[in-house]
């Protein structure tokens, strides 16, 4: 995309962490913004900062990016807005913890329905209408390092990521056959310091449901969370990859391209 002022984006996920920084990079642009999250409330607190902050026009949206009629509603409300949609950020990711032959049926379906069928969701609602506009466009995907290299004890977390790699391959490779002026990036963050882990260890502290070895992995992943860079930073690099068109993103990931390097040696090796 040539330039961003002006354009429509779609941000889900945006009430709090990384989706609401690339909400604010984005309207730093001049970009008018939809601000989606699956808590009203933070949809609106997000919305409201955004448009205090940078000045554009944002529309704020309840959604749950797991039911297809939903995000199907995200679209038409942001179409019957805007127009039109430029950009379209599957951001909205959720996780659970325990071992993968452990962990109850519905947390695998409640994960796998957020982080990779929401992205399906969005691009099945979204995606036909922006290629019909013939406009220069852009969708983003955010995985996560966990999407290239495997974290223990979040089974769901990683093969959810692990899918969106793969499905952000296969739509830029068929967005380029067809010729379609849509750009697609894949976002594989490292720490980022977002609210995660926190909603995590609140649904488990209601439950109660937890073993010890599950506890010490959600302590420890809270830490390095924590330790991370901001959302709004995180944003900002992902903005720019939108701007220049690059595929993969990777926000504050050096620290994880040595477990990469070794996985894809193991691969030639063999």
């Amino acid at each position: 995309m040539d330039s961003l002022e002006g354009s429509i984006a779609v941000v889900t996920g945006a009430g709090s962490g990384i989706g609401r920084g690339i909400a604010l990079a984005l309207a730093k642009r001049g970009v008018h913004t939809v601000v989606a999250d699956l808590s009203e409330q933070r949809a609106h607190e997000a919305a409201k900062h955004v448009h205090e902050t940078t000045g554009v026009d944002v529309l704020a949206v309840q959604v749950d990016v797991s039911d297809q009629s939903q995000v199907e509603r995200l679209a038409d409300r942001s179409f019957d807005r805007f127009g039109n949609v430029d950009i379209l950020c599957n951001n909205a990711g959720t996780a659970t913890v325990g071992y993968c032959w452990e962990i109850p049926l519905s947390d695998w379906q409640f994960v796998l329905g957020v982080n990779l069928m929401g992205a399906v969701h969005g691009v099945r609602a979204f995606l036909p209408r922006m290629l019909s506009d013939g406009r220069a466009g852009h969708v983003v995907n955010t995985s996560s390092m966990a999407g290239l290299v495997p974290v223990p004890l979040k089974a769901p977390y990683v093969a959810s990521k692990h899918a969106l790699v793969g499905f952000s391959k296969t739509l830029r490779s068929e967005l380029e056959s067809i010729g379609a002026p849509i750009g697609v990036s894949v976002v594989c963050p490292g720490p980022v310091a977002t609210k995660i882990i926190d909603d995590e260890i609140a649904r488990y502290d209601a439950s109660g449901d937890i073993d010890q070895a599950s506890q010490a992995v959600l302590d420890g992943l809270k830490t390095v969370v924590d330790s991370g860079i901001s959302g709004e930073q995180a944003g900002e690099i992902v903005v720019d990859a939108v701007a220049h068109n690059h595929f993969w993103v990777f926000p504050n990931s050096e620290d994880y391209f040595g477990a990469v390097d070794a996985e894809f040696a193991e691969m030639r090796a063999r």
